[in-house]
């Protein structure tokens, strides 16, 4: 495996790359390998992209950077308009981050109940901050978001994480690309969950593509108390990306917060401290690993563990 191996933008990012150098920063994580389960599975490995390692501290930075420079591209934002999304907390603080770097204004639509770091991280960028009730759940911050957007289309450029192709297309061009070019085409298993649906759709996508004999697994989160970053998709009412292709998806695997919790603990353990998704996504690693006893499974680390220290994640661990 080469976890040092890159891959270059998109030549049509070059003059935004040479302006803004910060963006140079995003992508090309390295791949480290989980030695958690070797013990006991010594027959499967298991490589994780260390997303945390983004300058906004998570995996949403690369779906972001696309989405902003596409609409730079196309003369939709740079002209005033507000830059205006949803998000349960890292997207909003990549929004925020490179809002500022490129002078942008942005609008974050959160929930009243997303960690207190990632709130703070977002205003520290100058950006503002929308909440929505907690108890209605992630989607009201959706549906808020489009209320806005639709009350004053002139004033705000609405991104819209759910429904914008270039979200799964950073991850096709990027995560996918780095996954294939660092486990050089060896992985038999991806382990990845659901948000936006961006990530799981630009991964199965690629990997479909270039290794069609890898098995993608999705990640099913509870629905009560939930995981952060992971999104319900199972119940009748709850919003189904428009992005998403559940076709890539394999096999799925119940994921519970006191399993993504308890994988948390262990990685920390092994001196990764990642957040709560990438808890639940090692878990589902583990029953993966479990199931197949022989293999190379690739996960990703997708934010880091100090965004966590406000939600008792931490806590008499």
């Amino acid at each position: 495996m080469n976890s040092f191996a890159t891959i270059p933008p998109e030549d049509r990012y070059a003059e935004f790359h040479e302006r803004y150098p910060a963006l140079n920063l995003i992508g090309n994580t390295r791949m480290v390998e989980i030695l958690c389960f070797r013990e006991e599975l010594p027959e499967v490995r298991v490589f994780a992209k260390a997303e945390y390692a983004n300058p906004g501290g998570s995996l949403k930075d690369r779906p972001v950077r696309r989405m902003l420079l596409e609409a730079l591209i196309r003369g939709e934002i740079g002209n005033g308009r507000i830059v205006l999304d949803s998000s349960s907390g890292n997207a909003g603080i990549a929004y925020a981050m490179l809002g500022a770097m490129m002078n942008l204004p942005v609008q974050i639509v959160v929930p009243g109940n997303a960690s207190r770091e990632r709130k703070l991280r977002i205003q520290a960028h100058g950006a503002r901050l929308v909440q929505t009730d907690p108890m209605e759940g992630y989607d009201e911050a959706l549906r808020e978001g489009h209320r806005i957007a639709e009350a004053d289309h002139d004033r705000y450029f609405h991104c819209d994480q759910y429904a914008n192709d270039n979200n799964w297309l950073a991850h096709y061009h990027t995560t996918a690309a780095e996954i294939i070019l660092q486990s050089e085409g060896q992985l038999t298993h991806f382990v990845g969950g659901i948000g936006t649906g961006g990530t799981i759709t630009g991964v199965g996508r690629r990997l479909r593509k270039d290794l069609p004999g890898v098995e993608i697994v999705q990640i099913v989160p509870e629905d009560f108390p939930g995981i952060e970053g992971l999104k319900p998709l199972e119940n009748p009412g709850d919003i189904i990306p428009k992005i998403l292709d559940a076709g890539v998806v394999d096999r799925k695997v119940k994921v519970s917060s006191m399993d993504a919790a308890r994988m948390c603990t262990l990685l920390a353990r092994y001196g990764i401290f990642a957040g709560q998704s990438s808890g639940a996504y090692l878990q589902g690693v583990y029953e993966t690993a479990k199931r197949i006893r022989k293999g190379v499974i690739v996960t990703l680390l997708n934010d880091i563990g100090e965004r966590y220290m406000s939600t008792g994640l931490w806590e008499s661990r």
